[in-house]
């Protein structure tokens, strides 16, 4: 079945425990936000064709999606985590990005492509998901590793949407702030 009626109540449990919590509680907004990321990240991956180098933009996609469901099943209470190994791949990407970019020190309108506009809202919601766990009550439940993820993931986000916009030939534009 599908459905398991426990839920009913507007209460869930989470792994290893038989407490229920309230679908309100802080940790649920976390795994829902990684949740909603992870979806994301499908559309994101679905449009994205191309590579930067020698590095897949679906290969990469997917391994970020991977460690989304690592840091959620860390949330819930099981012994996964990230570990640092991850870390340091994610940043040797942000690293090849930005040789191939540039940094462009300003804040960028989103949209000039499809997929870069994905990126960016991708982005956004990766920020949201990081600070919803930083939050107090959900913090103690995963590792500095998983929390330094998620933050290199939003910088991963930035920098691919930046690539994509310029490997399509777009220009981006910087706010005019008139």
């Amino acid at each position: 079945m599908l459905y398991t009626r426990k839920g009913d109540s507007g209460t869930s449990g989470l792994f290893g425990t038989k407490e229920r919590f309230s679908k309100d509680h802080p940790v649920y907004e976390a795994l829902g936000t990684l949740d909603e990321l992870n979806s994301l990240l499908g559309i994101c991956r679905v449009y994205a064709t191309g590579t930067v180098g020698d590095i897949s933009l679906q290969d990469e996609i997917r391994s970020a999606q991977e460690a989304l469901f690592i840091v959620q099943a860390e949330l819930a209470g099981s012994n996964k985590h990230i570990d640092t190994t991850r870390v340091q791949g994610i940043e040797a990407v942000i690293n090849k990005v930005e040789v191939l970019i540039g940094n462009p020190h300003a804040f960028v309108i989103p949209g000039a492509t499809k997929l870069s506009a994905f990126l960016d809202y991708a982005r956004t919601v990766a920020r949201r998901a990081e600070r919803s766990i930083v939050a107090p009550s959900v913090k103690q439940r995963v590792s500095d590793e998983s929390l330094t993820y998620l933050n290199r993931l939003s910088s991963l986000l930035y920098a691919l949407a930046r690539y994509v916009a310029a490997e399509d030939d777009r220009k981006e534009a910087s706010p005019s702030y008139s």
